[in-house]
């Protein structure tokens, strides 16, 4: 999660729309980047920046392709600036990806088995009553069976 860069370049129009959003979203990082995190495992300190990252991103992606409310232009201004994450809103376009958390979820390589993470298991095929937890970012399941 690259910090968001801004250029000397012009935003481009519709920018007044979405910055209020933005720069909350921005604010209420900056408090959880320096809240204290005493007391809590090392994974879980950084929950809630992956929570705000998505955020952010759903946030963009939500406007540009489900309502369509802001222009391509701003839309890939955003995602040069660093306000989204271009590689996460890729895996939600496709099947199957739709809720996806984090990308870390699904990289075969962090997990024992080359398997994907446990949230990404349908809630119908674990075991009722089971409460399960993603270790890398908090998510309580984001399959796109789940409804």
């Amino acid at each position: 999660m690259p910090k968001v860069r801004t250029s000397k370049k012009r935003p481009p129009e519709g920018w007044e729309l979405i910055s209020p959003t933005l720069d909350d979203l921005e604010k209420k990082m900056r408090e959880v980047e320096n809240e204290p995190h005493e007391g809590k495992r090392k994974a879980e300190s950084v929950w809630p920046i992956f929570r705000l990252h998505h955020q952010r991103s759903r946030y963009l992606f939500d406007l540009y392709y489900r309502r369509k409310e802001i222009s391509r232009e701003l839309y890939e201004y955003c995602l040069r600036e660093g306000y989204a994450d271009q590689n996460l809103i890729a895996k939600w376009k496709k099947a199957g990806y739709e809720r996806l958390c984090c990308l870390r979820c699904i990289q075969v390589r962090d997990h024992n088995f080359a398997t994907s993470c446990i949230c990404r298991v349908p809630k119908a095929k674990l075991e009722d009553g089971k409460h399960i937890e993603c270790i890398h970012c908090g998510c309580r399941g984001c399959a796109s069976g789940d409804q």
